[in-house]
């Protein structure tokens, strides 16, 4: 079972292993809201405060075409409308960063005839964005249970099998119960950039969390969501579903939790737009920009705070991509 990280407390920066092998993280139930389960504080660990704001970047021409050669001096970045100080600025990150990438699949009722579609998805993203002896992995379900398939591994065999693993389905969807928990429990502790994918059709039954908390613990534990809609399946004709078009709130649900956190969702029925999509963001997650900066205002008092990033110098063709906010309560994030 893993370990529950107490979103209330400080920092701890240590190295953590991982293991490999399927994991039932939870039977849910519709409930109470998440919450994270206290942890003793070890002795040996060192605890610092977080103070700072870290702020992937994606920018992009009219013709979606990403930006490259951009400065310091040519952002903005405002918090509740103010200006802050940007404390550290990278352009390179895609060579410098490792990637720790979580995929997660739904197998609830609803995918349903999708399932071996879902597992070329999956896979088809590892192969395509994951690079050998840098970035790590893990694989995971959800339906009435969330379940760790593989651990954090770059071993794509591993990953293969526990994909192809996979013969059942569950009878509810816990979506958003999944996000907050993979964030919460995994993405929080890594060190670098943090992604989820999740391949789902956007119908969420079972969680206690609802969008917003999944918004929330993506946005403070600096987790980038990448959202592709399965509802087309291979054939692209699941009435009232165009290709590349949200059609309903589910829809609108997985747009809107990708652009909150800074990523993007995709709604295709066929695996050549999918290997498109996927081959752009391989590109995407090359080609950001990293910004730092410690917030003017410091009171930590569980206010939402707005983000808005900005281009100066006459660049207000290009458009940006990052999260939007979070929330300001004391968290433990490691950098």
């Amino acid at each position: 079972m893993m370990k529950f990280i107490n979103r209330f407390l400080f920092i701890a920066i240590v190295a953590s292993g991982v293991s490999a092998g399927a994991t039932v993280i939870q039977a849910q139930q519709p409930k109470p809201k998440p919450t994270a389960t206290p942890i003793a504080q070890d002795p040996d660990k060192v605890f610092i405060p977080i103070n700072r704001v870290r702020l992937p970047i994606t920018v992009v021409d009219k013709k979606g075409v990403f930006v490259s050669g951009l400065s310091k001096e040519d952002f903005l970045v405002l918090e509740d409308k103010v200006p802050q100080q940007i404390e550290t600025f990278s352009d390179d990150i895609g060579k410098e960063l490792p990637l720790w990438v979580g995929v997660l699949m739904d197998t609830s009722p609803s995918t349903a005839g999708k399932l071996k579609f879902e597992q070329e998805s999956a896979m088809n993203f590892i192969q395509t964005v994951v690079r050998p002896r840098k970035d790590r992995v893990f694989f995971a379900t959800f339906d009435h249970e969330i379940n760790l398939r593989q651990d954090f591994t770059d071993r794509l065999d591993l990953l293969d099998r526990a994909v192809n693993s996979v013969k059942q389905l569950g009878n509810q969807t816990a979506l958003f119960d999944a996000v907050w928990q993979f964030c919460d429990e995994k993405m929080r502790s890594v060190s670098g950039r943090r992604v989820l994918v999740v391949i789902t059709d956007g119908i969420d039954t079972y969680s206690r969390a609802d969008l917003r908390d999944a918004i929330d613990i993506a946005q403070r534990t600096e987790t980038t969501i990448f959202a592709i809609s399965t509802k087309a399946g291979f054939s692209g004709s699941v009435p009232g579903v165009e290709m590349g078009q949200p059609q309903d709130q589910k829809d609108r649900d997985l747009v809107k939790m990708a652009d909150e956190t800074g990523g993007t969702s995709f709604f295709t029925g066929d695996m050549l737009s999918l290997e498109r999509s996927f081959t752009k963001i391989a590109k995407e997650l090359r080609a950001q920009y990293l910004v730092t900066y410690r917030p003017s205002n410091d009171r930590y008092d569980g206010s939402y705070r707005r983000i808005d990033v900005k281009l100066g110098n006459g660049r207000g063709d290009l458009k940006i991509r990052t999260k939007r906010g979070y929330k300001a309560i004391v968290d433990t994030v490691k950098p």
